[in-house]
């Protein structure tokens, strides 16, 4: 890589990191009550997408760092179909492509190195769905994490439909997707359903 590539390369680096801290810092600003009532419109529309597609294993993410709680969501659509099973995803090594593994409310869970739940053992399940958290994201579904490369890796070997789930303040023109990175199919915010690259919405 010569100089002016190296250039441009940092530059585009300091701007995907500028706008994740910007998405991350604005979410967790939101009031309770301001971020209840998205969440509650977020839901809405998460049961618009699950009844098209219908999914007997959704995987989704325990929050952090401020994102939408699917829980409450993921236990009422659990409740809803004794056939459905949820799923949370488990960082078996770093470098490696994530684990899916059965969640059940109350259940007995572990702690990751950031502290965040999953379930300690069970065998490993291959979703119909992921619901993947939004931080930054653009209209081409492109989205930017946390800089670990998980979900990234763990699409590019995995065939099920990802849905990027997280609330429209992260909505940006362009997150300047990398060569790795896995557009979703689908964004869902508190604003509606919509198909990646923008050829339909559902409000």
């Amino acid at each position: 890589m010569n100089e002016a590539s190296s250039a441009v390369t940092s530059a585009v680096a300091a701007r995907r990191q500028a706008l994740r801290e910007q998405a991350v810092f604005r979410r967790e600003a939101l009031a309770d009550d301001e971020r209840e009532r998205l969440e509650r419109r977020i839901e809405t529309h998460l049961d618009t997408l699950c009844a098209d597609l219908a999914p007997r294993v959704l995987a989704f993410c325990w929050p952090w760092r401020g994102e939408a709680d699917l829980r409450p969501w993921v236990a009422r659509w659990l409740a809803g179909d004794a056939g459905r099973v949820a799923a949370l995803p488990v960082v078996v090594e770093r470098h490696r492509p994530l684990a899916f593994r059965r969640w059940v409310p109350g259940m007995q869970m572990a702690l990751d190195r950031h502290g965040i739940p999953h379930p300690a053992g069970g065998p490993e399940l291959r979703p119909d769905l992921v619901l993947v958290p939004l931080n930054a994201f653009d209209a081409q579904g492109y989205r930017l994490g946390y800089g670990g490369g998980y979900f990234d890796r763990t699409l590019a070997q995995m065939d099920t439909v990802a849905a990027g789930v997280g609330f429209e303040l992260g909505r940006a023109d362009s997150v300047w997707p990398q060569a790795h990175d896995r557009p979703m199919e689908w964004l869902v915010t508190e604003a509606g359903v919509f198909r990646a690259g923008g050829r339909s919405r559902r409000p």
